[in-house]
This record gives structure tokens, sequence and C-alpha cells, in this order.
């Protein structure tokens, strides 16, 4: 067997295998995070929530999800039929490739590629085609201009996006995220990572968040008061439960990278017990703060009203573009002269 996996067919069969795991711990994720977000707005406004399909209602979301396998594809009449169909199947497709270069634990990565946040950026810009795809092959005004709203509200924040990582890139000199995670390792545990030495960034990365993928207060590209759902009007069955996942899987993707960047990854928070089994470094510490950041993204979801599109655009270019940018020299003048200890220039840590 081990002879095997040495062959090209073995290597084949290895990488299909590592696919797979990971594509189903995301699928098998996404099955607990919509149930999650339901159950924690329910909690909110003092309702139960999903409670009747299985225990405590957990199998709700497979009952949903096979309620839109099975019903009928309805196609427009006079929509682009190919595009219309591609749109969805784009969007699912490219929240799941991002994927592959998220790293679970140390060396635990489909590809431990240098320039993973390039990829990730690349892959992310990408996405708002499926919602322009979508929109305009309605053939209806009212998915168009939905789609035209989700389009630049997502460039908006992925420019702030773009500046508050370039500050922790600066810091780490790596855009490897197991280099990012490894400058975060210290002596003082939780106290070493970088929420802290950036921290007011922290904030306008979790907001910028919820703006690129279009979570309240910042789904205006869905607003059913507005819009009339958005983009997503004309859509039913499979496709609506497409875009639906593709969503949710880029809302964890958020999580996975806040985790990462500024939360120390896989880290213990706990100083000096690194080796000890449980308390110390391992998976088990990234998928309890990506469950805690998707908890924030659905408290957010409860809480807070929705802002206008004038607001929304004034925070991103307004507020948060010039607010990043000196953000940026700043680190940068911290990092060359090894300001506050060294806490902006860990080069040798983990580039």
């Amino acid at each position: 067997m081990a002879d095997f996996l040495t062959t090209p067919g073995g290597i084949a069969v290895l990488i299909l295998a590592q696919v797979l795991a990971v594509v189903g711990f995301v699928m098998v994720s996404l099955l607990f995070l919509v149930y999650g977000d339901r159950k924690i707005w329910a909690a909110v406004q003092m309702r139960r929530g999903p409670n009747v399909v299985g225990t405590f209602g957990l199998l709700q979301t497979v009952a949903d999800a096979l309620k839109y396998v099975v019903k009928e594809v309805v196609v427009p009449a006079g929509a682009d039929r190919t595009v219309f169909m591609l749109a969805p199947l784009t969007s699912f497709v490219l929240a799941l490739l991002a994927w592959a270069v998220i790293p679970f634990n140390d060396g635990w990565v489909l590809s431990d590629i240098n320039v993973a946040i390039l990829f990730v950026f690349a892959i992310s810009s990408l996405e708002v085609y499926g919602v322009i795809m979508g929109g305009w092959a309605s053939n209806s005004k009212y998915p168009f201009l939905g789609s035209l709203r989700s389009a630049a509200q997502m460039i908006s924040y992925e420019v702030s996006l773009g500046l508050i990582i370039i500050g922790v890139i600066i810091s780490t000199g790596s855009m490897n995220f197991g280099g990012i995670v490894g400058a975060q390792a210290g002596d003082y545990g939780a106290l070493s990572w970088y929420w802290l030495p950036h921290f007011p960034m922290v904030f306008l990365f979790f907001i910028s968040c919820l703006a690129e993928t279009n979570r309240p207060p910042f789904d205006l590209p869905e607003a059913e008061s507005e819009l009339v759902a958005g983009y997503q009007v004309e859509y039913s069955s499979t496709p609506f439960l497409l875009f639906m996942a593709g969503e949710y899987i880029a809302i964890f993707l958020m999580c996975a990278l806040t985790t990462l960047l500024f939360f120390g990854g896989w880290l213990t928070p706990i100083p000096g017990v690194a080796d000890i089994p449980l308390l110390g470094d391992g998976v088990h510490w990234m998928v309890i703060k990506m469950a805690f950041f998707f908890f924030l993204f659905a408290m957010v979801k409860a809480i807070t009203p929705r802002y206008r599109y004038d607001q929304l655009m004034r925070l991103g270019w307004k507020v948060f573009l010039p607010f990043s940018l000196v953000w940026v020299v700043f680190v940068a003048f911290a990092a060359k002269f090894e300001w506050f200890w060294g806490a902006y220039a860990r080069w040798g840590m983990g580039g």
C-alpha cells in the first residue's frame, strides 16, 4: 500500500481523498451553521427556532435541502438559460475552491503555497461574477439592480480587506497562512496573537467581512423590502440552494481568515501548555475559534438594523479606506524601526 501511494495513481488517490475530506468537513459544517444561525436568531427573538425534524431540530437543514432538491427548477421566460444555470454553480464552486489553501493545523492543508492570501483574494474577487451573472441572466430589472448593488458593495469592502491584510503581511514577512500563524506563537498565549498589535483592524476586518458576504446589516443585495430578494429573486429549487450554500461557505471562510490572521489559528490561548493534549495546539482550537466567529456573525444578524445603501458606500470609501491606508503606513514604520518591542516585526518567526 505504501508503495502504491508513491506512484502517480496513488498520489492522485491521496489528493482526491484529501479534497473529499476538506469538502466533507465544509459541507457537514454547513448543515450545523445554518441550524445555528436560525437557533441564535430565534433565541434573540425569544422563540424556539427549528425544533421538529430530528433531535432538537438538528435535521431541519437536511430536510430543507431535500425540499429544494426535489422541487422543479423554474427558468423565467426570456432568461439566458445557460448563464442562468451557471451563475449559482459558479458561486458555489468558487466558495469551495478557496478552502484549498486554508490550513486547519500545522501541515493540514491541501495546497501549502507561499501566496495563499493572494489566492484567496483572487477567488473571492471572482465570486462577484456569479452574482452578476445571476442578476443579468434573469432578464428582470430587480435582480439586475440587486446584482449591481452586490458588485459595488463587494468591490468596496475588498479594498479595505486587502489593506488590512497588508498590515499583517508586513508584520510577518510572509503571505503563507502557516507562516502567519507561526509568527503569532509566543510565550504569552493569546496575548502573542496579532489581535493585540493590530487591534483596531480586527473590528474593521470583521465589519468588512459582513459586507463582503452580504450579511446583515449589509444584506442590501438581498433586501426583500427594497429589491424583492435581489439577484436571487428568479431562482428556485437547487440553483437557489447553491447560491445559499455558497454564501454560507464564504461566511465560514471569513471566520477561518479572521482566526488565522488575528487569533492564532490552531494555537492554544493558554500559555505554557502547547504540548499538552487537548489544552495544547491543535485543530480543535481552529474549529472552536471559527465557530465563535460564526456566532458573532449570527448575533450581528439578529440585533442590528439594515443600513441604507448610501450609508454602506460612505462607510466603505470614506471611513474604512482612509483608516486602513493610514494603518498600513503606521505598521510599515513600526515594523521598520521595531517599535513596541518588535510586535510589528516578526519576520524571523513566520517569514
